[in-house]
């Protein structure tokens, strides 16, 4: 499996390519903003685009659906709950001093359990709610993309529309760190953790597991 992180947008979200080494066939995570990078870094790897795949509908990890789908004609996926959260994209963003272009709806929703495949890839969706109502991780192969769900030492927001505090440490708690010690956490900002080193040291979780 080809990874490729790169960050973008003003916020710094992180933007993930996955590419099946065989057939070529790609995803892209969180395409937020500076879509003409992450078309290149497509290019440079002779991958051809099938899903953009949105962890959650904040207007910094969607903002470029519009321009990648334009480009690509790329699916977009995003989780039932969130999916009305891509028409509003702009009046969002504004509200943050930022600007976003609204985003196409949806070619398909997800729900918890789904299976999304391209290529050689199957990616596990896990509904993880509390930063966002339809807030989603991707597991693949002891690689997790959590979107802003978990961080390396801290947890998203929950203090936005939509999250809960108590709904977030569930989704960590009682999904996220059912999987094994050694999974490689991929996070929407920041740097690449495990969960063994988050049950371990999270101070935002505290978890005894």
């Amino acid at each position: 499996m080809i990874i490729k992180e790169l960050t973008v947008g003003a916020l710094m979200a992180n933007c993930i390519i996955l590419g099946c080494e065989k057939t070529r066939e790609a995803a892209v995570i969180d395409p937020g903003d500076e879509t003409e990078k992450i078309l290149l870094s497509l290019a440079d790897s002779k991958l051809k685009l099938k899903y953009i795949i949105n962890t959650h509908g904040h207007f910094d990890h969607v903002g470029g659906n519009k321009e990648m789908k334009e480009a690509t004609g790329a699916d977009i996926l995003i989780h039932l709950l969130d999916a009305p959260m891509l028409s509003r994209l702009s009046s969002d963003a504004t509200l943050f001093g930022f600007s976003a272009e609204n985003s196409p709806p949806p070619d398909r929703t997800l729900e918890d359990n789904d299976t999304i495949s391209f290529g050689e890839i199957r990616l596990k969706v896990i509904h993880t709610p509390g930063h966002s109502p339809g807030g989603i991780s991707l597991y693949t192969d002891s690689k997790l993309f959590v979107g802003d769900t978990l961080f390396a030492g801290s947890i998203g927001r929950s203090d936005l529309p939509g999250g809960n505090f108590n709904t977030l440490i569930s989704s960590i708690k009682n999904r996220l760190f059912k999987l094994d010690d050694d999974v490689n956490v991929f996070p929407g900002h920041g740097p690449n953790t495990t969960i063994g080193r988050e049950k371990l040291s999270n101070p935002f979780v505290g978890c005894s597991c």
